[in-house]
């Protein structure tokens, strides 16, 4: 057979004059196909595009879209800190949503014990399906259904982390150009995955004067025909607070309303002190369909191991086949949570005991009260008493602290003069409250403290004074 080559010229008519050589020199012409542009046609019919240069003539990589637009908050600010702590005290760090970090808070034998035996099975080293194994859902759904809310294996999506939960459950609801409702002050993490997608956040306020309630008029104003997701985020981070069953009903009054479903962060849920309730906004809702987002991380002290998991709740079948088929899709980016983790799952859930729990809920109200009752002396400083979580928020009377700008420059000082380091609110786009996080040991706790309170002494000046008048 003659191999032959031929360049086809299309014209605006839709036809197409062709010609070529054979390797015995004969000329051919031929009718073509509607179109625009010049293609090179071998014997077989298949189009192979040709352009004027074939390459490129220099080096010219560019980030995506994506890449560009994705900004965590909190790394831009801490980032841009002056953090020098000082030489002659310890540095406490009062700033990282890590339970493990000084080590006085580990997670419980049994949980190790479960981990040690999927280990030691061999039967969890392999690739999992990509929501997970089945029996391992089934094991999430058993504990956190409830008769308001019932929940299957097929109902359960695992995760690498809440993270990943949170990113699946944005990723699903919503296209370029919706908007999402965000509490403010909430978690950064929030906008970082939305904006990076081309989705608008929309921050609805939380009023520290009502324990960090939200404002249900706030939230209802921002809503509009793009609004594709409602973010609610209990108990809080960086709030520490819990919502109350009759808070929750009126925010699912107004996601009914509008008929906008709620991506749930429950990561820390019953994580609550002695005295609240925390139910999960699933289990009080008639008609609003939830997706909800938890893990292993905080109440059970391993956010290393990356276990998260989404909880779909459809009331009214919503959701329908399409969302769950999506969700599935959309794990199937990455080959899953880890298969290791998810052999001790169901132990880890059913054998830890209750004694755990309530060790660590005990901890963690007795620092946040150490916390809340010294601070709550300090002049210049309002702290807000959490009711879970890991967190306590304390705001800043900026106006009797001329010495700084803003909460970035208060808390950078601080790490310069006390060596303690607190996260400014800034990076929750709540300005002139700073977090702390409570799971420091209980003498690093009142050591801190005691540090924050020399240093508002030093530079609080009350109404009275003149700003420019400063100790030496």
């Amino acid at each position: 057979m003659d191999n032959k080559s031929y360049l086809v010229q299309m014209t605006g008519n839709g036809k197409a004059s062709v010609t070529g050589k054979s390797q015995n020199g004969n000329g051919v012409s031929a009718k073509a196909m509607h179109g625009h542009g010049i293609h090179h046609v071998n014997v077989k019919g298949s189009l192979y595009p040709t352009k004027a240069k074939s390459r490129r003539q220099m080096w010219d990589v560019k980030p995506s879209e994506m890449a560009v637009n994705t900004l965590n908050p909190i790394r831009a600010i801490v980032d841009g800190m002056k953090l020098t702590p000082n030489p002659e005290k310890p540095m406490i760090a009062l700033s990282i949503g890590d339970p493990t970090v000084f080590g006085n808070l580990p997670t419980d034998k049994s949980v190790l014990q479960a981990m040690k035996d999927a280990i030691d099975s061999q039967k969890f080293n392999g690739y999992a399906p990509s929501v997970g194994y089945l029996k391992s859902r089934q094991a999430v759904a058993n504990f956190y259904s409830c008769p308001e809310a019932p929940l299957e294996g097929e109902d359960v999506i695992l995760t690498s982390g809440c993270s990943q939960a949170i990113e699946l459950a944005i990723s699903v609801l919503c296209n370029r150009g919706d908007n999402i409702l965000v509490p403010c002050p909430g978690f950064s993490l929030y906008k970082t995955l939305a904006v990076s997608i081309g989705i608008e956040v929309k921050l609805y306020n939380l009023l520290p004067e009502k324990s960090w309630e939200a404002d249900l008029q706030h939230m209802e104003s921002l809503i509009d025909e793009r609004t594709s997701c409602l973010i609610v985020t209990n108990p809080s981070n960086p709030c520490g607070s819990v919502f109350t069953k009759e808070h929750l009903e009126k925010i699912l009054k107004v996601a009914s309303k509008h008929c906008i479903p709620i991506l749930a962060d429950e990561i820390y849920t019953n994580m609550v002190f002695p005295g609240c309730s925390c139910p999960s906004i699933a289990s009080l809702s008639s008609d609003v369909p939830v997706l909800s987002c938890g893990g292993l991380a905080k109440r059970w002290l391993v956010p290393g191991w990356r276990m998260g998991w989404i909880l779909i709740h459809d009331r009214n079948n919503v959701f329908g086949s399409e969302i769950r088929q999506g969700l599935v899709k959309l794990s199937q980016r990455i080959l899953g949570a880890c298969s290791i983790v998810q052999g001790a799952l169901e132990s880890i859930l059913n054998d830890t005991p209750q004694s755990f729990y309530s060790s660590t809920i005990s901890f963690l109200k007795s620092n946040s009260e150490i916390c809340f009752n010294k601070l709550c002396t300090v002049p210049g400083l309002n702290p807000v008493m959490p009711s879970g979580a890991m967190y306590l928020m304390v705001g800043i009377e900026m106006d009797h602290f001329p010495e700084f700008k803003n909460d970035v420059d208060f808390t950078e000082r601080m790490v310069t003069e006390q060596s303690v380091f607190c996260l400014p609110a800034s990076a929750f786009e709540y300005p002139n409250f700073f977090r702390i996080v409570v799971t420091v040991p209980e003498e690093m706790m009142v050591e801190a403290c005691d540090r924050i309170q020399q240093f508002c002494k030093h530079y609080y000046r009350p109404p009275s004074r003149d700003s420019n008048d400063l100790d030496q």
